[in-house]
């Protein structure tokens, strides 16, 4: 039959070869969980390295109209497809609840992805090979440089909860081959 521990037996002495194991147990988690961390930093695939910078908002968005007017190819369940010539930048916006354009890019071609949200916090996930995940802030546009690598629908989700239409907000990247 097991026996009840005492009231207060937290207040008991701990033995010396016990105090010991606690001790190194707890520096190698910290070492561990350090030289990890430190090692993931170096070598672990991070969010791009592009810039963010200040913008307004209403500006931002005329921007991408002008873009969407030059480089329009086609139309989608309502939303303009735009096919940008390699190498030059693509513009994207998140709104209340869509991603606008749809942009039609060439696999292994480079581009710098500027991207804003125009009314609240959204956020800019792509799940196929570049794993980005992007906090977007009104009034701040990002500036990524984007190689796609292999053609095939990248699917661009928002991953901030940005109200009640929030499940619904995906856009699309289109990669076709070269």
């Amino acid at each position: 039959m097991a026996t009840v521990p005492e009231r207060y037996w937290w207040y008991e002495k701990v033995e010396p070869l016990e105090k010991i194991w606690l001790i190194l147990a707890f520096l190698l988690v910290v070492v561990f969980f350090s030289a990890w961390m430190l090692i993931w930093h170096v070598i672990g695939p991070q969010n791009s390295t592009g810039k963010a910078y200040r913008v307004d908002p209403a500006a931002f968005k005329a921007e991408v109209e002008q873009f969407v007017a030059k480089y329009r190819v086609g139309e989608e369940n309502g939303r303009p497809v735009v096919e940008p010539p390699a190498g030059s930048d693509v513009y994207l916006y998140a709104t209340r609840f869509a991603f606008y354009p749809i942009l039609r890019l060439r696999a292994g071609e480079r581009y710098l992805l500027h991207i804003a949200a125009l009314d609240y916090l959204h956020g800019f996930s792509i799940s196929n090979s570049h794993q980005w995940n992007i906090q977007l802030y009104p009034g701040y546009e990002w500036v990524l440089p984007f190689t796609p690598t292999e053609p095939g629908v990248y699917n661009v989700v928002c991953n901030e909860y940005c109200g009640i239409g929030h499940e619904m907000m995906v856009g699309k990247i289109l990669v076709v081959e070269r």
